[in-house]
């Protein structure tokens, strides 16, 4: 197999290349979005969902929180987690639920309303 970057040969079944690390033919990198976790979760779901976008257990996380807490940064930093991450919950509604597409019917009964 040859790498379409650099065109240098690899040798056995690898995913990048050696050299320049382009991606191969059948080289897949999943997408990850750091999301509030619906499954794992005490409070809000930031531990959790902090555990599933690292791939390691939420307990380490939620362990590195207190620790974090105890030094001052973590009382602040969960409140804004919450605030500013996504909830996984509402993408998953968001991703089942196709947009509405208004009708005649409410068109004009909106336009009826504004005269």
């Amino acid at each position: 197999m040859f790498c379409p970057s650099c065109g240098r040969e690899q040798t056995g079944s690898v995913h990048f290349c050696c050299q320049c690390g382009a991606a191969l033919s059948g080289a897949s990198r999943r997408t990850r979005k750091l999301m509030l976790s619906a499954e794992d979760k005490k409070i809000a779901g930031v531990c959790g969902g902090l555990a599933e976008y690292l791939e390691v257990d939420s307990t380490l996380v939620r362990v590195g929180w207190v620790l974090l807490a105890l030094a001052g940064f973590g009382l602040i930093g969960y409140p804004l987690a919450w605030l500013i991450i996504p909830s996984a919950q509402n993408e998953e509604t968001n991703a089942r639920q196709p947009n509405p597409r208004p009708s005649a019917d409410s068109a004009s009964s909106c336009v009826g309303e504004i005269r």
